[in-house]
């Protein structure tokens, strides 16, 4: 292993290597299992805050069975949509777990959109019924196609509902993303419409400290699968209060979020991911059940991910070495 040389991967180097999504749910579902068995580290991601619902998070974590320790330095500012940027941006670095030196940096974006798709997926996958085939998609911007992507790889889709704020938005997802999932995507004329009905639902919007939910009780379905990757933005109280089962994928997080003054009206997680992959909690038992999981974004999805992209491309020969 060098210790003069780090390996610099842009976006573009990152995106280049080719690793696809069904790559990186097989890679957060082992992870949440050696997590379910108490065999990662990971504390509760510290960060500052330099504007109203703006965040800089730190994220380390090191998982001892992909040899992958480090850190992501992430930041998500929603005033950035109206400035033409995008809402998350951030850097990865990786350490060699024995000798703890840097061996690479890499561009985060990318990452933080496939991994937190994927994370959907592999809680669909516990939490969901198995013949799941309608998708609504609230939000309509990176993280509802990498979201919808991700289920599209486990469930077969026969019918998406999607919903933005922005009318031209909605258009372009709905024409790109079809492809994807190679159905005809609706658009739906308000939130309502994106719910009722669906099988599995997913609202990304940014994530508010005091937001104005507007999903209310009776819209979700029995039966239904949701996945608020905004955290409660979304979802009033009494909505979220209708889950049969409401799951997370790290209970310490959120404990800490609810702290920080996050989650002011949500109900306390039945269990985590990995507690119910590694079979320490059930999953859905009955197909009536309304199911959740509010997964918060964990440093260990990105590590799971990270570590693949910089195998891979080593391999492949991208990217830039920088001295150190």
């Amino acid at each position: 292993m060098p210790t003069d040389t780090i390996l610099y991967l842009s976006r573009k180097d990152v995106e280049a290597v080719g690793l696809s999504m069904p790559e990186i749910i097989d890679a957060l579902a082992s992870m949440f299992k050696e997590k379910g068995e108490g065999r990662v580290e990971m504390p509760p991601k510290p960060g500052i805050h330099t504007r109203p619902d703006a965040f800089i998070h730190a994220m380390p974590a090191y998982i001892p069975s992909l040899e992958s320790a480090g850190m992501k330095w992430v930041s998500g500012y929603p005033e950035n949509q109206k400035k033409k940027l995008p809402y998350i941006t951030g850097l990865l670095i990786l350490n060699d777990p024995e000798t703890g030196f840097p061996i690479t940096v890499m561009d985060a974006t990318w990452i933080t959109a496939q991994r937190t798709g994927a994370a959907t997926a592999v809680a669909a996958k516990y939490l969901a019924r198995v013949d799941s085939s309608s998708v609504g998609i609230l939000a309509c911007g990176v993280q509802g196609r990498s979201n919808l992507e991700a289920l599209s790889c486990l469930f077969q889709i026969k019918k998406v509902k999607a919903f933005d704020i922005d009318a031209e938005v909605t258009e372009r997802f709905a024409s790109e993303m079809a492809a994807v999932v190679q159905t005809e995507i609706e658009i739906a004329k308000d939130p309502k419409e994106a719910v009722v009905g669906m099988d599995l639902v997913v609202t990304s919007g940014p994530i508010l400290k005091n937001p104005a939910p507007v999903i209310e009780a009776g819209w979700l379905a029995e039966g239904a699968f949701a996945s608020p990757v905004d955290f409660d933005s979304y979802w009033t109280g009494d909505a979220l209060r209708e889950a049969d089962k409401l799951a997370t994928d790290d209970r310490k997080q959120m404990e800490y979020y609810r702290k920080t003054g996050y989650f002011k009206d949500t109900p306390q997680p039945y269990a985590d991911l990995g507690e119910i992959i590694a079979g320490n909690a059930p999953g859905r038992e009955s197909p009536d059940e309304r199911t959740f999981c509010i997964n918060l974004g964990l440093a260990l999805d990105d590590m799971a991910t990270a570590i693949l992209i910089y195998h891979r491309a080593r391999e492949k020969g991208i990217g830039t070495q920088l001295p150190l």
